[in-house]
């Protein structure tokens, strides 16, 4: 974890605009900033949800490279969706919790002000998270994403089970019969994972998580596996829709026959957090376990 040492000149705003909310936690942000000194810049879609006068960098990839700071206001999946358009860029993300349960999201909306104070203080840490890639053939056309919690490849509408069979570093784990499987990283493991029966990892914890949905043969359970070792899911279901997807918002068709390989990406986003915070303090608060303070 580092300190962010750089000073803030210029600060990127993007809101999830199908969140009425957002709109006015972004105006004020952008009147705080502007106060102190920061030029203040936007995406297209933010300018036009809450910010028609101000300054557009275009996309997020613009914005992200024109920046020293993304303040992300909505949900974990708002963040995802940044994360994806800011094309590798190391430009610092903070989030704040426009959203329900946020583990991506530091900042409840009613503290944006005290977390802006303390950003402008240097009371903040920078922290680093792997993003996984997948690349392959989805239906005979290339396939290269990348996603920050996690990889899916899941049953279509179909009420019937898919098989997959996922090897390891070249050597063959199992075969799984399910409604799907999981291939969440450190990030990824408070999402979707979780909810599938999942373990709970640190984030700076160097390891992938396969955890099939509902599998058919109920001794399969959570595989933990070293995040430097490149996996490779081959369906070999004939006759049934099966999708993957990445951080659950890009999705496409497989087909049987079809192999995705997927491995640590040589990029990363860096997460800024402000001092104080642990990953620890947010699953109680989060998850309202026993010894929350709030």
């Amino acid at each position: 974890m580092k300190k962010l040492p750089e000073r803030i000149g210029r600060v990127g705003l993007v809101a999830n605009p199908g969140k009425a909310s957002t709109a006015k936690l972004v105006q004020d942000a952008a009147r705080w900033l502007s106060r102190n000194g920061a030029k203040v810049l936007v995406d297209v879609d933010t300018r036009d949800h809450a910010l028609p006068k101000s300054t557009s960098a275009g996309s997020l990839a613009d914005l992200a490279k024109a920046v020293d700071l993304l303040l992300v206001f909505g949900g974990d999946g708002t963040i995802l969706r940044v994360v994806r358009g800011m094309d590798g860029s190391k430009t610092p993300v903070l989030g704040i919790n426009a959203g329900r349960l946020g583990f991506l999201t530091d900042v409840p909306a009613h503290s944006l002000k005290d977390a802006l104070k303390k950003i402008w203080e240097g009371r903040v840490f920078v922290e680093e998270r792997p993003l996984v890639e997948v690349k392959g053939a989805a239906s005979g056309e290339p396939v290269h994403l990348h996603a920050l919690n996690d990889i899916t490849v899941t049953r279509g509408s179909a009420s019937r089970m898919i098989e997959l069979e996922v090897s390891v570093d070249d050597e063959i784990l199992t075969r799984y019969r399910s409604d799907g499987l999981i291939i969440s990283t450190p990030t990824g493991s408070t999402a979707y994972s979780l909810s599938a029966g999942g373990p709970i990892l640190r984030p700076d914890a160097d390891v992938f998580v396969l955890t099939p949905i509902c599998p058919h043969t109920l001794s399969n359970r959570s595989v933990i596996i070293s995040l430097k070792s490149t996996l490779k899911v081959h369906v070999l279901s004939q006759r049934v829709d099966t999708i993957a997807s990445a951080d659950g918002q890009v999705q496409l068709d497989l087909e049987s026959g079809d192999i995705l390989t997927i491995r640590r990406s040589r990029r990363s986003v860096r997460l800024l957090h402000l001092e104080g915070s642990s990953f620890f303090d947010t699953l109680r608060r989060k998850l309202h376990w026993s010894g929350s303070n709030g």
